[in-house]
């Protein structure tokens, strides 16, 4: 990688790391979506160094006073997701190429109609929804952490349509997510897959993940509820709208001239 890629490496991780500290979620799928549109590192790099980045996130975004967090809302989204990954992670080896096209298709079909419903529901519940649907919502959340790196969509769903603060919503969407890299690092390491030019690329853009999200934490914008919620809207439909254009050509390739 020459100097310039480097540079516009860092660039993309900084934008990631500002969006995934202002909504707790979407780091990995804007550096991700911006390495692959500009072809700078290899995809399976760079979802092991997202891995690796997102713990840094969550060290910077969570560091200093003890974070806001309900534990009755925390456990079973993060027992649920980390279970939800093993799982993920097996059904990636078991499934074949199509299915997986297919799933891929779906499921940003579902993303899509998920971030038009959240705002069209632009007011929170009136209570919290009972403790099955935060199972729920973390199981599938980590079986898509497992199959596509892009577990967000159902739990961010989830959490910010309920009558829950913003700071409690963020901070466990990054415990969920930090907790789920931990999971697919170990898996990665235990499998003998660890790069050492994965983890010099990690090392070389730790320092600015942790200062951007120092700085993002001690100087935040000043967002409404609304506005935060219109953000996590384009982020999802933007998550969505990539997985069905990533499969088309695949389905295509696939259909019978």
């Amino acid at each position: 990688m020459s100097l310039q890629v480097h540079l516009i490496f860092l660039c993309c991780v900084a934008l990631a790391t500002v969006a995934q500290s202002l909504t707790g979620f979407a780091f990995g799928l804007i550096l991700m979506g911006l390495v692959a549109s500009l072809q700078m590192v290899p995809l399976t790099e760079v979802a092991v160094v997202i891995s690796i980045l997102t713990l840094g996130n969550a060290m910077g975004a969570l560091g200093g006073p003890k974070p806001q967090l309900d534990r009755a809302v925390l456990m079973p989204v993060l027992i649920s997701s980390l279970l939800g990954v093993s799982l993920g992670v097996w059904g990636l080896g078991a499934l074949n190429g199509s299915q997986l096209t297919w799933l891929r298709l779906l499921l940003g079909v579902l993303i899509v109609a998920a971030s038009l419903m959240l705002v069209v529901q632009n007011k929170p519940k009136a209570q919290v929804s009972r403790q099955p649907s935060f199972w729920l919502a973390g199981g599938l959340c980590g079986l898509l952490n497992g199959l596509f790196s892009s577990g967000g969509p159902p739990i961010v769903y989830h959490l910010y349509r309920q009558p829950l603060g913003y700071e409690i919503i963020r901070n466990t969407l990054i415990t969920v997510f930090s907790a789920n890299a931990a999971a697919r690092l170990g898996l990665v390491v235990a499998q003998g897959q660890m790069q050492q030019s994965t983890l010099l690329l990690s090392a070389e853009a730790l320092p600015l993940v942790l200062l951007v999200s120092w700085l993002v934490r001690r100087h935040p914008p000043k967002l409404s509820p609304r506005t935060v919620r219109w953000l996590v809207f384009v982020l999802m439909a933007l998550a969505g709208v990539s997985l069905i254009w990533d499969s088309l050509p695949g389905l295509l390739a696939a259909t019978p001239a």
